[in-house]
């Protein structure tokens, strides 16, 4: 199916281009999401005379994930679970708990924003943890887990 992106989206392409996906990642996801319409003629014509608006709105949302970007760079989480004496976690701290505890420090990011490069962490101690705000904007925090003995 051919369809016009309206946003950017990774690994098929930039705004407003022309691109073939397979149907039912256009009609399950990409369509009700907003980020797409078909691709026709009459589509074609309303996205030319939206574009200028389209693409300032697009840019005013990078610009505001690269403002929220540089204050979040850098930062350090300290959550703390209930751990064993080997420094191993009963249970795991998830994209979920992170999320929660950056939304407690004012940040407004949201669990799929958050990408943990091996999964939960289950284990006590400083991990690397990514944040990607935006398709270009990705940042670096650090997640300390304390243990805390039953």
């Amino acid at each position: 199916m051919q369809i016009i992106l309206l946003d950017k989206v990774v690994n098929l392409g930039n705004l407003g281009e022309v691109v073939k996906v397979k149907d039912g990642y256009a009609r399950n996801f990409l369509i009700p999401s907003g980020r797409a319409r078909r691709a026709t003629e009459a589509n074609k014509a309303e996205f030319e005379a939206k574009r200028v608006e389209l693409e300032k709105a697009a840019a005013a949302k990078l610009a505001e994930s690269q403002a929220q970007g540089a204050k979040l760079a850098g930062a350090t989480i300290k959550l703390t679970q209930k751990a064993g004496v080997d420094g191993r976690l009963f249970g795991s701290v998830t994209n979920h708990d992170i999320a929660a505890e950056l939304a407690k420090q004012g940040f407004a990011v949201a669990k799929s924003q958050v990408r943990l490069p091996v999964g939960p962490l289950k284990t006590t101690g400083d991990h690397a943890v990514s944040v990607a705000l935006h398709t270009d904007v990705l940042v670096d925090i650090t997640v300390t887990v304390y243990g805390e003995t039953a």
